[in-house]
């Protein structure tokens, strides 16, 4: 494989360390053990994008998102991922700027779904995740319907990953947490669950759940891997 893989990554740095590891995975299991992907990394301040985030300031995170974008263009990239669920909200600017594609996470984990023959899931995600509907849309395209936690959920799913997955904290009590929450929406009809924040596999598992799970991350880069190689 000698096609380049971009990520726009910093947001967090745990989530970015998955996306470097299972592209690698996947690039010795196509090719052999002693090879690896060609991936292009453009990290950004989590900092500054947990500010904006907080600010409503999106005009400034499409900024960033754009010129990381274009950095990574002008390095070589052949394809772009953002890797974190929520900053999907910039995708639409992003691709106006750069000529390679931009490949949506919403979009690799819809085709996903749509194999399993499923309808009705629940998503889990940060509060822009869950609460816009950025990411909704595309899954009502795919004729999936989604279901979100209640609001004092939603708060604690959202704490938890702002203020432990970010640094790469795995606390016993916080899966617990998250678990309930994940077989309160089961029992309200939810026939899989979306792990719609590229942290939350570090904390949750398809093993600890009855139902199945997509581990966005995963598929994200699966979908970017698959599509350099088949070109």
């Amino acid at each position: 494989m000698n096609k380049t893989i971009g990520l726009i990554g910093g947001m967090t740095p745990e989530s970015t360390i998955l996306y470097y590891r299972t592209l690698n995975k996947l690039a010795a299991s196509r090719f052999g053990k002693i090879h690896s992907c060609n991936v292009l990394l453009e990290s950004v301040d989590f900092g500054m994008v947990s500010k904006f985030q907080k600010e409503n300031r999106w005009d400034l995170l499409n900024e960033m998102m754009v010129k990381s974008a274009k950095n990574l263009e002008k390095g070589g990239a052949k394809c772009i991922l953002i890797c974190a669920n929520t900053m999907h909200l910039a995708i639409d600017e992003v691709r106006k700027y750069v000529k390679i594609p931009v490949l949506h996470i919403a979009d690799a984990t819809a085709i996903v779904i749509e194999k399993t023959n499923l309808s009705k899931v629940a998503l889990l995600g940060t509060k822009y995740t869950m609460e816009k509907t950025f990411y909704k849309d595309v899954l009502t395209d795919n004729n999936i319907e989604t279901i979100i936690p209640h609001e004092a959920d939603r708060d604690r799913i959202h704490d938890i990953i702002y203020n432990e997955l970010a640094f790469g904290e795995l606390n016993p009590e916080s899966k617990q947490e998250y678990l309930r929450i994940i077989n309160e929406l089961i029992e309200q009809g939810a026939e899989g669950v979306i792990l719609g924040c590229t942290e939350i596999p570090l904390l949750i598992q398809q093993e600890d759940v009855s139902v199945p799970v997509f581990d966005t991350t995963t598929i994200h880069a699966t979908e970017a891997f698959n599509q350099m190689v088949n070109e």
